[in-house]
């Protein structure tokens, strides 16, 4: 499991303060950006090297509570299954305790042509 903390500022949110939906899912873009990171994926140099990207193919988002300005959220990525061309996460945002959301994103492996691809070996290692 990996773990990524971000602040909500004041631009992440609504009049009343309180996370704008769709915000969750940069959150968890961001999440699963550094996730890739720490296990030893760029993705720009995977797109320039091997010609390959990851793209969302579908998103999953369950809404539990709010989060509200100021607060410091806890996102936990996991990877849940690897196919031949596609990876589906599962993150859990929270608030201390307190659960906020959870997401399942499933995310397809395409050359630059947007053609599904193959996960090479090498990155299948890296995600296991």
């Amino acid at each position: 499991m990996h773990n990524c903390q971000f602040r909500v500022y004041y631009e992440d949110t609504d009049a009343g303060g309180v996370v704008y939906y769709a915000n969750y899912l940069k959150f968890a873009e961001r999440a699963r950006t550094e996730y890739l990171r720490d296990v030893g994926i760029n993705q720009s140099e995977l797109a320039e090297k091997d010609g390959i990207l990851f793209v969302v193919r579908h998103v999953s988002l369950d809404l539990k509570k709010p989060a509200r300005l100021d607060d410091m959220l806890s996102i936990n990525t996991n990877v849940e299954k690897i196919a031949g061309a596609s990876i589906i996460m599962r993150q859990e945002i929270s608030c201390g305790q307190i659960d906020l959301a959870h997401l399942s994103v499933k995310i397809a492996c395409v050359d630059t042509n947007m053609r599904p691809a193959r996960l090479s070996d090498n990155v299948k290692s890296k995600l296991v």
